[in-house]
């Protein structure tokens, strides 16, 4: 299966640069980004950017939740 690089937009801002692209498979809406004590919740809504000559599919920040215990 190949996998498709992926940029998120939003949310925390002290979250990385580094973990602001990801590797998905293809078809993924959802992303569901463990970070500190919670979740980041991004969505893709179609929207693309180019990035380093290559075109890449934007998530954007929706929510966070926390972590059940």
């Amino acid at each position: 299966m190949s996998y498709v690089k992926v940029m998120l937009i939003g949310g925390p801002n002290h979250l990385p640069v580094e973990r602001r692209f990801l590797t998905v498979a293809p078809g993924c809406e959802k992303i569901k980004l463990p970070w500190g004590s919670g979740y980041e919740h991004f969505l893709h809504r179609g929207e693309r950017t180019r990035v380093d000559g290559q075109e890449l599919p934007v998530f954007t920040w929706i929510m966070r939740t926390a972590i059940a215990e």
